[in-house]
């Protein structure tokens, strides 16, 4: 007999995933996963690695809960860096490319807004150049 796939019990759509997280990380991640489709509206949604992520012609972002916080995984080593600043003020620690957003916070919607508009920009630059 053959050993089960590692991520076999993954969830296979994002329902089911936000389904399966407690109501402090659900309704964050509900939000964030509205405000990406606002941004986004042509993003197609799958889970990967265990978490929801979400792709235009290449992976645009993803989201996943943690122990104790929310994490907005940017996929992008440049805006974490870039908005430096503004996260740290709004108390967003970042680890890489993934913002942590702390359960029991608002989500800070126009932060989240601007982080996913400068990944749309990456992305539409990386499709000008050739590259991604």
């Amino acid at each position: 007999m053959s050993k089960p796939k590692p991520d076999r019990d993954a969830p296979q759509e994002v329902d089911e995933y936000l389904a399966a997280q407690a109501p402090a990380f659900r309704a964050i991640l509900e939000q964030l996963r509205a405000l990406i489709k606002a941004v986004a509206p042509d993003c197609a949604e799958r889970v990967s690695y265990k978490i929801p992520i979400f792709r235009l012609k290449q992976d645009f972002i993803a989201m996943s809960a943690a122990k104790k916080h929310c994490g907005l995984h940017t996929m992008s080593k440049a805006i974490p860096t870039a908005m430096k600043d503004e996260l740290n003020a709004a108390g967003i620690r970042t680890s890489g490319t993934t913002l942590h957003i702390k359960t029991g916070s608002d989500l800070p919607v126009a932060l989240s807004e601007q982080v996913l508009q400068a990944r749309l920009a990456e992305l539409e630059a990386d499709s000008e150049t050739g590259a991604g």
